[in-house]
């Protein structure tokens, strides 16, 4: 596809789900303070929550600058000509505000959720790009470009991401995936790693936090599949206790102080990062991490 000019997000964003578990009201505000905390994105996840096209209509309405990102709308959840036309509603409304991040989902969760068959992932994402770009739509069209990244974890998926879209959102991931993203990318395309970051300066609370946030992606194959690509073992993926080592879990989720969680921020643009989604995580993992939030907000003029 051309390449045009990157969206202008900021160099820093937020990831979170946990929008999702507060009345939509309250999410609207909040979402209203991370733009004026100075955030460039917010990501919204797609699985067992809110319908993330409906949601992202409504958190654009609330605000002025902030781009609102799906991280990721599975292309399983609705028809490609549906998935474009929920695309240039979104952009013709909200120009260069709303980015599409979409995927492929997870065998497990495509066939018990979704009732789906998931086999030939890379095709059927080929496939799925072809008829969204084929698609009719009658309606009036955005006046800006409608952008589109791919969650792409394994070379396939990033190389596609790099000459049919905007570029790539790797999850659950490392800085040196990142190098290795942004060399089967090539210089021009989007990438937008996401983070998990935990602001607790004690290793046991620290890596209990971790641990459990990482036991529902260990156990979903293209996550793990991933994972001893990148040269860790099945023992730390999942031990004989059913555990994540200590090297993946530091791996995974960045922890300690704010410049401890800075290091690792800054680790991903090293590695030719060109935004960081960042995914706080606090204590039960659902409540709103406001506090957290806050406090990050401090690095953004430092990745500016």
């Amino acid at each position: 596809m051309p390449r045009v000019a990157a969206l202008e997000m900021g160099r820093l964003g937020i990831w979170t789900w946990t929008l999702d578990a507060q009345p939509m009201s309250r999410s609207l505000e909040v979402v209203a303070e991370l733009e004026e905390l100075g955030f460039g994105s917010v990501w919204i996840p797609e699985a067992v929550g809110r319908e993330p096209f409906a949601s992202a209509a409504l958190m654009l309405s609330a605000t002025k600058r902030i781009v609102v990102a799906t991280g990721i709308a599975s292309i399983h959840a609705r028809t490609a000509m549906t998935m474009q036309a929920g695309h240039k509603t979104l952009t013709e409304a909200f120009p260069e505000r709303f980015l599409l991040g979409i995927g492929v989902s997870h065998g497990p969760m495509v066939t018990a959720l979704h009732r789906r068959t998931y086999e030939r992932p890379y095709s059927a994402m080929v496939e799925y790009l072809d008829q969204m770009d084929r698609g009719r739509f009658f309606a009036a069209e955005p006046a800006t470009p409608t952008r589109r990244v791919l969650a792409a974890l394994g070379p396939r998926m990033l190389e596609l991401a790099g000459t049919r879209t905007d570029g790539a959102h790797p999850y659950f991931t490392t800085p040196e995936h990142t190098a290795t993203a942004r060399g089967v990318l090539g210089p021009g395309p989007m990438l937008a790693p996401e983070q998990a970051v935990i602001l607790e300066r004690d290793p046991a609370v620290a890596r209990e936090i971790a641990r459990r946030f990482m036991g529902t992606y260990t156990k979903l194959p293209n996550y793990a599949n991933n994972l001893l690509r990148l040269g860790f073992t099945q023992d730390d993926i999942a031990g004989p206790d059913g555990q994540s080592s200590d090297r993946l879990v530091d791996a995974i989720c960045a922890w300690g102080s704010l410049e401890q969680v800075a290091a690792r921020i800054k680790a991903h643009f090293d590695a030719g990062a060109s935004h960081v989604s960042v995914q706080v995580l606090a204590g039960d993992l659902v409540s709103l991490p406001m506090a957290e939030w806050r406090e990050l907000a401090a690095l953004v003029p430092e990745f500016a």
